[in-house]
């Protein structure tokens, strides 16, 4: 399928969609990707429905009287919420009864809007803020456009997550997103596991592009174990930036293949044709409406 890419991407796509270059202990194998059953699937559906929710202003998340999208939690108890959706990404934050866990989730961006957001020829790799992230390893580098987007919302967050979990004696969080969304949610994710020790996060991502480098997908593996990012069919936006630039995606993939069924890809940035590395090698071979789904059925937007 054609797929119409924005001039000033192009130079870039050109020399960042190279084969992968494969990285030491870096699990490639085809044996061990696994289908995911019914019901595994379905256990997403609750996070894809809060990822889509984070498109939707304060003002109507924290009062839950948006679209058909937001009310699919009904149990939902929000918490609190902020973001412009023009300089700082809306977010929420609250508790799901149902699910036993504080809810995360940053508004995401579209297609076209994400590639220009990630292929910025000013953008950079920058080790994390050691304000936020004491600790963390100045070889901890992310996209240093995202790094900025999380800081701008990182305290607030903090604060609601702490609010949340002691108003429901809770120690679960799950951060969420889709897209920009995603990225920001991941960030979140380290963030609250270093300064919530006590706590047990865990991230589910929807369209995720490659955040950091090599050491922070090693991080990220290390605190997050069982995090999940989930792309959808021939969706470019999870492979870049480039891995030539140095950015590596964390394990965790579950990719929706093209007859809807699902499999889980072992390792970072598997690149086998069943996961996204391999299905979609270069941006022209992707697909920018598969970008916002459908994930099992659900449609990204408030």
């Amino acid at each position: 399928m054609f797929v119409e890419v924005p001039l000033c991407i192009l130079a870039l796509a050109a020399s960042a969609f190279a084969l992968p270059t494969a990285r030491a202990g870096v699990i490639q194998s085809r044996q061990a990707i696994t289908a995911l059953s019914t019901a595994q699937i379905e256990s997403y559906k609750p996070y894809t429905f809060y990822a889509s929710t984070g498109y939707c202003s304060p003002s109507t998340t924290i009062n839950w009287s948006c679209g058909a999208n937001c009310q699919a939690n009904p149990s939902f108890i929000p918490v609190a919420s902020g973001g412009d959706g023009d300089g700082v990404q809306f977010w929420f934050v609250g508790y799901d009864p149902t699910l036993k866990s504080v809810i995360v989730s940053h508004q995401g961006t579209d297609a076209s809007e994400i590639l220009s957001v990630i292929t910025d020829a000013e953008f950079e790799l920058e080790a994390v803020d050691s304000t936020l992230f004491p600790g963390v390893s100045s070889s901890v580098e992310v996209h240093d456009g995202f790094g900025k987007e999380q800081a701008q919302t990182a305290t607030a967050v903090l604060a609601a997550v702490q609010q949340a979990m002691s108003a429901h004696s809770t120690t679960a969080v799950t951060t969420t997103g889709h897209s920009l969304g995603a990225a920001i949610s991941l960030l979140d994710a380290l963030y609250l596991t270093i300064q919530l020790p006590s706590a047990s996060v865990n991230f589910i991502g929807y369209g995720l592009p490659r955040v950091g480098n090599q050491a922070f997908a090693n991080l990220i593996d290390s605190k997050l174990p069982n995090l999940s990012h989930i792309n959808n069919k021939e969706d470019p936006v999870p492979i870049l930036p480039g891995e030539f630039l140095g950015f590596v995606h964390p394990s965790g993939e579950k990719h929706i293949m093209d007859d809807n069924s699902w499999v889980a890809c072992p390792g970072q940035d598997n690149d086998s044709d069943e996961c996204t590395t391999g299905d979609v090698p270069t941006i022209f071979s992707g697909d920018t409406s598969d970008h916002d789904g459908p994930y099992d059925g659900v449609e990204m937007g408030c």
